[in-house]
This record gives C-alpha cells, structure tokens and sequence, in this order.
C-alpha cells in the first residue's frame, strides 16, 4: 500500500471516493479507514503507527483534529482535505492550516480530495515510486 486515506466519519466517504477514483486510475495502492481522533484515538493512532503507507490523507470537517492528529503520530507526509461542514467549510481549514511547529499538515482545498490523491501521488514520485 502506497497511501492511506483516512476519514473522520462516514459522512466524510462521499469526500474520499474522489481521491479514491484518481488512485485507481492510475494504479496507486491505497487504503481507506474511518476512524475519528474523538470518539476512537487509540485505534486511530494504531491505525497511523502500523500502517506501512508512504503518504497519508485525512479527510475532516468541523474543528478538524484528524489531519494535525495523524501527523503528530508520524514522521510521513500527511495531506489534510477540509471539509465543508459549517461555515463553508473555513473552520476545517483553518484548523490544518495552522498546525505547529515540526507538525506539519500539507492541505488542500476544501472538499477537494481529488487534488490531495494528486498531491499523494507526486509526493511518491520524489521517492521514485
């Protein structure tokens, strides 16, 4: 598996299937996951620690904790989608933009998990894959 993708809730899946058409397109492995940094951390940070993805996408609306979550539980790049919820979705993603230091978030625009499979997918090509 190449990228893992990871959504808050079930209603963040409708998100995730353009991320998912995109890596099936073009052949990437992947894996999709619900789990929530709230109402589940420790298998949510299992699910990050073991898993053997180059790349890691999160997908969150609301206060948005997955993707700053997820990146403080490893040192691969993870690539956050906000989603819009409340507040045409500018909560979400303000939240992953402003991570802190050394907890870094790369994000994408809001509902767009389109362009972070695209992100995914040029991060693995510096890594010759």
């Amino acid at each position: 598996m190449k990228v893992l993708i990871i959504c808050g809730s079930e209603s963040d899946m409708h998100i995730a299937r353009a991320a998912e058409d995109v890596f099936k397109d073009n052949k990437i492995p992947f894996e999709l996951h619900i789990s929530s940094a709230h109402r589940d951390s420790v298998g949510t940070e299992k699910l990050v620690k073991h898993s053997d993805a180059d790349v890691m996408i999160a997908i969150a609306g609301l206060s948005a904790a997955l993707p700053g979550f997820v990146a403080s539980h490893t040192d691969k790049p993870v690539i956050g989608v906000p989603v819009d919820v409340k507040f045409s979705g500018l909560d979400a993603l303000l939240s992953m933009m402003q991570m802190p230091s050394g907890v870094p978030v790369a994000t994408v625009g809001i509902d767009n998990a389109k362009n972070a499979a695209h992100l995914a997918m040029r991060i693995l090509k510096i890594k010759g894959e």
